[in-house]
């Protein structure tokens, strides 16, 4: 018996194409076309039969990734996607680095409406790589052979299959192939359209103000010659904001201070000389140097840092479905901190009044940029917006093709209220049609003090507390990142209340109890 399933093993990794091969993503571009189909006929039936594979890996800079505390419990955020499994004929195969806490599992699928746990649990299988390192979860999953065919065997045979990746990049693709199943996202063969650099081209063919500065750079000699030419461009430049092209959450960035440069007699010699001095890098503990090797072989940017009095980061969330629809998902106001403002610390849903509507529309103008390049799935444009006399000016930054930090509590909030974001008012409506939600969200609650508390020490303190969300009013909290909680002190929230302050009031409320608590 063993030896046939090692057989079976053998001749199903022989039958694959070479992995990153040309073979491999033209298999993969042919799998993709079966998926407008499943689309149409399996996405719109609720009781359809179908598999939803997870794959939460932070396929990205290992290096950049590391700095980022308790960044493996990252794989939790998509945990929100268990709420696939309100539809009974829908099964769900979670795959992780390390066991994720039953108890954790079990408080996701409390929040289920109208299926019992019982029911649920049927349906879900969690797989574990059992593998701590911090090297990316899909790197894991594929030198693993046996995992990928359990996850085949997992699949139901009467079953149409599609795999929901965090990012996807030639690695996922690969894991589709080897599955053959599509993927809910972009052919990484895309995946550069997502660059800084290439972000800054489409929103110039959007007729979208970028902020003055340049692209496709990548030595200290182009970040020196950017930095130069934006100061003479602008004498009044106080900051300049050098980025990688590939960063995640801030950390691939670098603010350079003009600060000295008035009475330099060359300014190209005094930036040179004082580049590595006033240059703050925003991932903590990541050497000047290394930061320049990350620049050449990625390439970058450099552009403006962009003040104002009042100044807001607001960011749209989009769609791009297999049928070619282009959809506003969401927007929000992100919170940004750090001693830059470069990192993302929460969120509040939707953003202003005030400009959500127009950004929507910023928004399409870049979805249907990229539809016409043969994107697919969801990504989010970032902005800065000032406000000026006449109204707000926006600035678009960044294009993050993947899902990311706003992804998971929009999902969470879709899954439990059944709502809608109505784009052309810039508001959110529960499935009852009437009833308007706002949350505020963090990724980076954090203490020294909640270092020690486990996973079930949180759900008693929120039990006791009346710390949770509330099906029949719709409003309260819920936690995510829960597992980096004891050893990182840190946890991810998600407050919905009827109104924004009411949001708010629920996160306050969170960190008093738990300041009580510890």
């Amino acid at each position: 018996m063993g030896t046939s399933k090692k057989n079976n093993l053998s001749k199903s990794k022989t039958d694959m194409p070479v992995r990153d091969s040309v073979a491999e993503a033209i298999q993969f571009k042919k799998i993709q076309k079966r998926f407008p189909k499943q689309f149409e006929h399996i996405f719109p039936d609720k009781l359809a039969p179908r598999t939803v594979i997870i794959i939460p890996s932070l396929t990205m800079d290992e290096e950049i990734l590391s700095k980022i505390s308790g960044v493996n419990h990252y794989e939790e955020r998509l945990l929100c996607m268990l709420m696939l499994l309100r539809m009974p004929r829908t099964n769900v195969i979670y795959i992780t680095s390390e066991t994720i806490d039953p108890i954790i599992v079990d408080y996701y699928l409390h929040l289920l409406p109208g299926i019992t746990g019982y029911h649920a649990k049927s349906r879900l299988t969690l797989l574990s790589c059992h593998d701590s390192s911090h090297r990316p979860l899909i790197e894991k999953i594929l030198e693993r052979p046996r995992l990928v065919q359990r996850i085949k065997d997992f699949i139901p045979p009467d079953h149409e299959a599609h795999m929901s990746c965090f990012i996807v990049t030639e690695k996922e693709r690969s894991l589709a192939v080897q599955l053959q199943i599509p993927i809910y996202g972009c052919d990484p063969d895309l995946y550069d359209l997502g660059s800084k650099s290439n972000g800054r081209k489409i929103f110039r063919e959007c007729d979208l103000a970028v902020p003055p500065g340049f692209e496709d750079l990548h030595t200290e000699a182009d970040i020196i010659d950017g930095l130069t030419k934006m100061k003479e461009n602008n004498p009044a430049l106080k900051k300049g904001v050098v980025k990688v092209n590939d960063g995640f959450s801030g950390d691939g960035n670098a603010i350079f201070s003009y600060s000295g440069s008035e009475k330099a007699k060359d300014l190209k010699v005094w930036i040179k000389e004082n580049l590595q001095k006033n240059l703050k890098l925003v991932a903590t503990d990541l050497p000047y140097t290394v930061f320049l090797e990350k620049y050449k072989s990625m390439g970058g940017i450099v552009e403006e840092f962009l003040e104002g009095d009042v100044k807001e980061s607001p960011s749209v969330q989009c769609r791009i479905t297999p049928t070619g629809q282009c959809e506003i998902i969401s927007t929000h106001d992100q919170e940004l901190g750090g001693e830059s403002g470069q990192v993302y610390f929460g969120a509040h849903f939707p953003a202003s009044v005030e400009y959500a509507v127009e950004l929507g529309e910023m928004g399409l103008k870049v979805a249907d940029a990229l539809k016409q390049q043969g994107v697919l799935g969801r990504f989010a444009v970032d902005f800065i917006s000032v406000k000026e006399k006449d109204g707000w000016k926006h600035s678009p930054i960044e294009i993050n093709l993947r899902k990311g930090g706003t992804t998971h509590p929009f999902l969470m909030l879709q899954f439990l209220t059944g709502g809608i974001y109505k784009e052309e008012e810039g508001k959110y409506y529960t499935s009852q049609g009437h009833l308007v939600r706002y949350y505020f969200c963090s990724d980076n609650l954090k203490s020294e003090d909640y270092r020690g508390l486990s996973p079930h020490d949180l759900i008693d303190i929120a039990m006791v507390n009346n710390l949770h969300y509330d099906g029949t009013s719709q409003e309260g909290v819920m936690f995510h990142l829960i597992g980096a909680l004891s050893q990182y002190g840190k946890l991810g929230v998600v407050c919905v209340g009827s109104t924004p302050q009411r949001a708010r009031e629920y996160y306050a409320k969170i960190i008093a109890v738990l300041e009580k608590e510890c």
